[in-house]
C-alpha cells in the first residue's frame, strides 16, 4: 500500500458519507493509504457493522501474510466513525458520497456539505449511474465536483472511474486524477458523462447477453458462467457477478439508468425484476442465481467485479 504522501496536497484528511458496503471499503481503502478518515453514516449500528466487517477483512489479510499486524491496526486506528455530518465535514478536504443511488437522497447530502465543509474540499459522489452535474448543482463549487466511482470490493479492484462533468474545473480533474493514484489504484478519466460510465456499459453488454441466452434455453447458468471464465477469462461469470453485487442493485442501477435515458431497453431484464420480487437477491440473501445455503455453492471468489 501507497504510504502516507498526499498531506503535502492538501487531502489529508477524507470523509466517507455511507457506511455500506462500498462506502466502508473506500474509507478502509484510504486509511491503508495514509489518511486520517471520517466514516458517517445515519446510524450506530451500521458504523457498527461496517467497522466490525473491516477489522474481520484486516484480519483475514493479516493471516494470509498480505500485511502485517501493525499496518492495520495503524489504518484502523486512523479511522474514525460518527453519526455527526456537520463534524464529520467540517474539517474534510476530500468528501466522497456513498449513499444509495436516489437522487433526492443525494442531492440533500451534497447541499448539506456544502453548507458544512470547507470552501476547498472536494465533493465527490461514488455512482455508477447518476453524474454528478445532478448533485453539483445544489452546491456553491460546482468546480469542485466529479464522479470518482470505485468498483466492488474496493479494497481488492484497481480501477476507479473519474467522471467530470461540464463545470468541473480541470484542477479538479487533475488533483482527484493523482490522488487516486496516490491510495493505489488506477484512475479512469471520462470527459463527459454518460449513464453507466465505461466498465459497467460493458459488462452491461454481458449480462445482457447472458440473460437472452438463459431465457432462450441456450444454455444454463452454471455453463455461461464457465465460458466467461475459461474463454474469456474473467475472474467470475455475469450470474455469480449480479449474485456478488446482490439482485437488488442490479434492478436499482438499471432503474436509475432508465431515469436518466428514458430508453426501454435499459429497464430491469424481466428475469431480474421477477428474482427482486421474491426476495432472491443473491449472496446477501442465501439464495440467487447459485443457492449459497450450502457449502458446495459457496464458490464465489471476491477477486474482480463491477457496480
Amino acid at each position: 500500500m501507497p504510504g502516507p504522501e498526499t498531506s503535502q496536497r492538501g487531502l489529508a484528511r477524507v470523509l466517507v458519507v455511507g457506511a455500506g458496503a462500498m462506502g466502508s471499503q473506500i474509507a478502509m481503502v484510504f486509511a491503508l493509504a495514509g489518511h486520517d478518515v471520517i466514516l458517517q453514516d445515519i446510524t450506530e449500528s451500521g458504523l457498527a457493522t461496517a467497522r466490525n466487517q473491516l477489522e474481520e477483512r484486516m484480519d483475514a489479510t493479516v493471516a494470509k501474510g498480505r500485511m502485517t499486524a501493525g499496518t492495520a491496526r495503524q489504518a484502523l486506528n486512523r479511522l474514525t466513525c460518527t453519526t455527526d455530518l456537520g463534524e464529520a465535514a467540517s474539517s474534510a478536504d476530500f468528501v466522497i458520497e456513498a449513499a444509495t443511488e436516489k437522487l433526492a437522497i443525494k442531492q440533500h447530502i451534497f447541499a448539506e456539505l456544502d453548507r458544512l465543509a470547507p470552501p476547498h474540499a472536494i465533493l465527490a459522489t461514488n455512482s455508477s449511474t447518476l453524474g454528478s452535474s445532478k448533485v453539483a448543482k445544489v452546491t456553491r463549487r460546482p468546480g469542485q465536483v466529479c464522479n470518482v466511482h470505485f468498483f466492488n470490493p474496493a479494497l481488492v479492484m484497481k480501477c476507479v472511474e473519474v467522471v467530470r462533468h461540464p463545470e468541473t474545473t480541470q484542477a479538479t480533474v487533475d488533483t482527484v486524477m493523482e490522488l487516486v493514484r496516490t491510495i493505489g489504484k488506477q484512475p479512469v478519466l471520462l470527459s463527459r458523462e454518460i449513464p453507466g460510465f465505461v466498465a459497467n456499459r460493458l459488462m452491461g453488454v454481458l449480462r445482457d447477453e447472458a440473460l437472452s441466452l438463459l431465457d432462450a434455453g441456450i444454455a444454463s447458468t452454471e455453463d455461461i458462467d464457465t465460458a466467461a471464465k475459461t474463454a474469456l477469462g474473467h475472474p467470475m461469470g455475469p450470474f455469480e457477478l449480479m449474485d456478488l453485487v446482490g439482485i437488488d442493485v442490479n434492478c436499482m442501477i438499471a432503474e436509475a439508468t432508465y431515469a436518466e435515458t428514458g430508453n426501454p431497453t435499459d429497464l430491469p431484464h424481466p428475469m431480474i425484476r421477477e428474482m427482486y420480487e421474491a426476495g432472491r437477491l443473491g449472496r446477501k440473501s442465501g439464495k440467487g442465481w447459485y443457492d449459497y445455503e450450502t457449502p458446495q455453492d459457496d464458490r464465489i471468489h471476491k477477486t474482480g467485479t463491477t457496480l
